[in-house]
C-alpha cells in the first residue's frame, strides 16, 4: 500500500525517430518552471521497430511516463497502437498527443488546433472568408485541412504537384475540399481570403517560387509552418505585395498547450517571452 503523504510527480516525452532537435523539451520546460510545478518533460528516442514496446510500456506503466507528445516517425503507428484515440486523430489517421487515463492510453491531434490558435492571436478575423487555398497535400497538410475545415470555411483548394495526392484529401475531407494541379494556383487564389503553405519550399533559407498573391482578396491572410527561417521566402513576397502574413513559430507553441494541461493538470499561455526563448534558440543553430 502506498504512503498516503507520498507525492506524485508526473513525466512527460515527445518520441520520435530522430528527436534530439526538438524544441518542446524548451517549451514545456519553460512552462514548468512559470507555472512552479514539479515533473518533466524530456526526448527520450525511440527506433520505430521498438515502438510497439514503447506504447506496451506507457499502458502497463513500467516506462514512467504520464503521456507525451509523438511525432516523425510514429504519428500513423501511434494512432492505430493506442487503446482510445479520439475522432480527431482517427479522422487524421495520426496522434501527436498521448496520455495514459485508467490504465488505457488515450490519443489526439492538437496540429490543427495549434495551427488555427497561431493565427486567431495574429490574424483575428481570418476565418470570415470562404475560401482558403492550401499549398501542398502532404501529410502535414492533413491536420491543416481538417482545422479549416471544422473553422467553417466553405471552400479550400488544396494544389499540389501531384493532383492524384490532393485528390486522397479531398476524398478523406469531404466536399469543402477540391483537388487542383500547380496550374490552377492563379486561379483557384484568386478571390481567396487564405493562403497556407504547408510544403517544406523556403525552409532553411531554399527556393521558392514566385508567387502572385496580388489576385488575393485584399483583406487576404497568408501563413506558412514553415518557422525556420521565421519570415520564409513565401511570407516575404506576400508582405512584399500588400498582404498580412502569420509566421509558423506560433503553431508550435500553440499545439504544446493541450498537452502540458493533460499531464500537468494546468493550461499554460503562450507568451512573448516563451516565443523570444524559441527564436534566440533557433539563431543559435
Amino acid at each position: 500500500m502506498r504512503d498516503s503523504r507520498e507525492t506524485f510527480v508526473n513525466h512527460a516525452f515527445v518520441t520520435g525517430y530522430p528527436i534530439k532537435h526538438s524544441r518542446s523539451p524548451l517549451i514545456h520546460g519553460y512552462w514548468l518552471k512559470q507555472l512552479g510545478l514539479p515533473g518533466s518533460y524530456r526526448a527520450h528516442e525511440v527506433k520505430p521497430e521498438e515502438f510497439a514496446a514503447f506504447i506496451a510500456s506507457l499502458k502497463d506503466g513500467t516506462s514512467g511516463f504520464c503521456g507525451g507528445n509523438v511525432t516523425i516517425p510514429h504519428k500513423e503507428v501511434a494512432c492505430r497502437l493506442v487503446d482510445q484515440p479520439d475522432e480527431l486523430s482517427q479522422e487524421l489517421g495520426a496522434a501527436n498527443t498521448l496520455w495514459v487515463q485508467d490504465g488505457k492510453v488515450h490519443a489526439t491531434n492538437t496540429d490543427g488546433r495549434g495551427f488555427v490558435a497561431n493565427l486567431d492571436e495574429r490574424a483575428a478575423g481570418w476565418d470570415r472568408t470562404s475560401t482558403a487555398v492550401i499549398l501542398g497535400a502532404g501529410g502535414a497538410s492533413r491536420a491543416i485541412i481538417q482545422a479549416v475545415r471544422d473553422r467553417g470555411i466553405k471552400t479550400i483548394h488544396v494544389v499540389n504537384r501531384t493532383v492524384e495526392r490532393a485528390q486522397e484529401l479531398a476524398d478523406r475531407f469531404g466536399p469543402a475540399v477540391e483537388a487542383h494541379p500547380m496550374g490552377a494556383l492563379k486561379d483557384v487564389m484568386t478571390g481567396a481570403g487564405l493562403f497556407i503553405n504547408t510544403t517544406s519550399l523556403g525552409m532553411d533559407g531554399s527556393e521558392a517560387p514566385a508567387i502572385d498573391f496580388g489576385v488575393m482578396a485584399s483583406s487576404a491572410v497568408v501563413t506558412d509552418i514553415v518557422y525556420v527561417p521565421l519570415k520564409t521566402p513565401i511570407l516575404a513576397q506576400a508582405e512584399v505585395q500588400g498582404l498580412a502574413i502569420v509566421d509558423g513559430l506560433g503553431m508550435l507553441l500553440h499545439q504544446a498547450v493541450p498537452g502540458f494541461e493533460l499531464w500537468f493538470g494546468c493550461r499554460p499561455m503562450v507568451d512573448a517571452d516563451l516565443r523570444q526563448l524559441i527564436i534566440d534558440d533557433m539563431d543559435r543553430h
